[in-house]
């Protein structure tokens, strides 16, 4: 089971999200609304257990300039959100060894997911952070050798569904958990880790069946 909470842009949510089981903490350098500077993020993962997965989320960079931000804001790994090519995710993992490559729901990208040099592949919908569902179904036409990081449209009231229809291997939520852009609900966010870990649980005693299930590799962010 993997929890990733994302958009995270100050330390009171972050120490929060820790505190309510979350896995990791993404942060985002790409332009957004949840954008927050390197400088910034190094503060505040030097107040995190050293147990939570930090991730860096970029869309379109350089792959160099990648591995620079990750660095010098302390990050642990990189999500790249764009349009990056495998070798554009090949250049990123000579340094960063930790990357999830993001890819929409149905596209051509998707289906070919297993191109890509890292199998932790991120599902979402076309306009990324919108909180804008999508047709889960469209999960079954990914290579099965992937780990999916369901995110898009996720929200307290339909992670658990989502998790028993699809079976990933982690979930990632970033507005579903909002009550404004860059800044988290505690309820929300209480709500959506508690039942998404329940969902899990669920599929780990097997209540869920083994048609159900998509994939579902261990969970070790350290491998």
């Amino acid at each position: 089971m993997f929890i990733k909470i994302c958009g995270i842009t100050n330390e009171q949510d972050a120490l929060l999200a820790v505190a309510l089981g979350a896995d990791a903490l993404g942060f985002v350098f790409a332009p957004s609304p949840r954008q927050v500077a390197p400088q910034r993020v190094k503060e505040i993962v030097r107040r995190l257990p050293q147990s939570v997965l930090t991730v860096g989320v970029f869309r379109d960079e350089h792959p160099q300039r990648v591995i620079d931000t990750v660095r010098e804001a302390g990050v642990f790994g990189a999500q790249l959100h764009g349009h990056e090519s495998a070798a554009n995710v090949a250049e990123v993992m000579v340094d960063i060894k930790w990357v999830v490559k993001a890819v929409v729901a149905g596209s051509v990208e998707a289906k070919n997911a297993d191109s890509y040099l890292t199998d932790l592949i991120l599902v979402d919908a076309p306009n990324p952070g919108s909180g804008t569902p999508y047709e889960l179904d469209l999960l079954g036409e990914m290579p099965q050798s992937v780990r999916i990081l369901l995110a898009g449209g996720l929200a307290a009231e339909n992670v658990a569904t989502a998790i028993a229809q699809v079976s990933p291997w982690g979930v990632d939520v970033s507005s579903g958990v909002e009550k404004s852009h860059g800044y988290k609900d505690p309820i929300k966010l209480k709500r959506f880790i508690e039942n998404a870990r329940d969902a899990f649980d669920d599929f780990d005693r097997g209540v869920l069946g083994e048609e159900e299930r998509f994939s579902n590799k261990p969970f070790n962010w350290e491998s």
